[in-house]
């Protein structure tokens, strides 16, 4: 017992005695500005009372002493949307920070708003005052009011009227949302569609899902991380599944970001005046469907942009089909790919006649072929690429011969349509003026599609693709 008791007592001695040797800390004013890790946040897009993720700046302290920095606030005080927590305290007010010379701080930014109106502007400034000067740091979001569409075990979340869903409030779905049979679901002008991570919609057998954007007010419908990085990101939300019977009409609509884009079983669709990109598997996947597209812009799928399955009538006239992507870099990345087989839920292989007809148009990436045709033998089995630029490698990676073929008609390969830019970050697949898709669209066939998808007139001298 006595053992212990000395050893105790030792310890603590030991203890007092570091304690007391241990240099004394002192802090001084600063002298010097702060340095920051970014002079702005922007923060994703928020909805009405709807907290978002974390953000973070770094305050650098570059003075070879310690400093005690007088106040950090919020400018706006507590009346502020925003909320900060500086190195682990929550509040919008610190007085006497202290910051260890060559050291950091952290302060967590995050936002919660009420929403004002359709869509407003949150900002505020983190303010740093000391005797080396005042400085802050601006906060910026964009601030939406939001319609939501949960689905739980109580609430199965379906339309089961005709509904219009206008662009007075951001439509967010948690879960599959289903339109009811027979039940038309009209989207309007400027409508923003966003997907909560593994959500979806589901267009019932008769339904009908119009997407009516215009040129200057198109229809988005995407993941509900709106910060940039995630609009180059697939898989994160999954896909708007047209059953059979069902019918799609889509004018002006940008869809992307998911695991699937349109994925239709016997529909029946028309789209015009779209992109669709970033997917993880196929931007449309489509089962013994009928599609005429004109205008399409497609991009960066896993797979291929169009995946083709148990034939159907296929129609793509001024479109531009590319697939660049260095997210996916490791997939397939076809532009067209068609089969007349199928295999359905039950792992049965189902067939269908196939039609498909490429005018006008572009098939190209940075593979080394953009389409794949795999005809069933007895099926019928009938394409035909006509004063389009495609990326063409050989007959057994394409399923078709190029030369001497009449189903390619005045068609070129192989020549890089010199698109703007590819990649989604800064996507833009409009072609350079000394692209070799200038000029080279049928007359007829432009005449049928009079204007681009920017509005631009090709009644003469038509450009490949969707963009004059």
């Amino acid at each position: 017992m006595k053992f212990k008791l000395l050893l105790a007592f030792s310890f603590w001695m030991l203890l007092v005695t570091v304690s007391c040797n241990k240099d004394d800390i002192s802090f001084d004013a600063p002298s010097q500005q702060l340095r920051f890790s970014s002079d702005t946040i922007f923060c994703d897009t928020v909805y009405h009372q709807v907290r978002s993720e974390t953000y973070l700046v770094k305050v650098y302290n570059n003075e070879n002493k310690d400093i005690l920095i007088p106040r950090i606030n919020l400018e706006k005080g507590a009346a502020s949307l925003y909320k900060i927590n500086v190195d682990g305290k929550a509040g919008y007010d610190f007085k006497d920070v202290p910051l260890r010379k060559k050291d950091s701080l952290y302060i967590f930014v995050e936002i919660a708003p009420q929403a004002t109106g359709p869509e407003a502007i949150a900002e505020d400034r983190i303010v740093f005052t000391s005797p080396a000067g005042q400085q802050h740091v601006t906060l910026f979001s964009v601030v939406q009011d939001a319609e939501f569409f949960i689905k739980t075990p109580s609430n199965p979340n379906v339309i089961n009227n005709h509904t219009t869903w206008n662009n007075d409030k951001a439509k967010i779905i948690y879960g599959d949302l289903t339109i009811n049979p027979n039940i038309t679901l009209d989207i309007q002008p400027g409508t923003k569609v966003y997907f909560h991570k593994n959500s979806g919609m589901k267009v019932s057998a008769g339904a009908s899902l119009n997407i009516n954007g215009t040129l200057n007010n198109q229809v988005v419908l995407r993941g509900d991380r709106n910060d940039p990085r995630y609009d180059t990101i697939p898989k994160n939300w999954n896909s708007i599944r047209m059953e059979a019977g069902s019918t799609l009409n889509m004018n002006y609509a940008r869809l992307f970001g998911g695991t699937r884009g349109l994925e239709m079983k016997q529909t029946n669709a028309t789209i015009s005046n779209s992109i669709i990109h970033t997917f993880q598997e196929y931007g449309i996947y489509a089962v013994n469907s009928t599609v005429s597209a004109q205008n399409l812009v497609m991009n960066n799928c896993g797979e291929s942009a169009i995946g083709i399955f148990k034939g159907g009538t296929h129609n793509y006239i001024h479109s531009t089909i590319a697939n660049y992507s260095k997210v996916l870099s490791s997939a397939n990345r076809l532009g067209i790919f068609a089969t007349n087989e199928w295999k359905n839920d039950s792992g049965q292989s189902e067939q269908g006649a196939l039609q498909l007809n490429v005018r006008n148009s572009i098939v190209f990436s940075d593979r080394d072929n953009s389409v794949n045709l795999e005809q069933t033998p007895g099926q019928q089995f009938n394409f035909q690429f006509q004063n389009s630029l495609l990326k063409y490698s050989n007959t057994s990676q394409a399923g078709f011969n190029f030369d001497s073929n009449p189903n390619v008609i005045q068609c070129l390969r192989n020549e890089d349509p010199l698109f703007v830019n590819v990649y989604t970050s800064h996507l833009n697949l409009r072609v350079k003026s000394n692209s070799p898709a200038k000029a080279k669209g049928n007359v007829t066939v432009a005449a049928g599609v009079p204007f681009d998808i920017a509005n631009v007139s090709r009644t003469t001298n038509p450009t490949l693709g969707a963009y004059q």
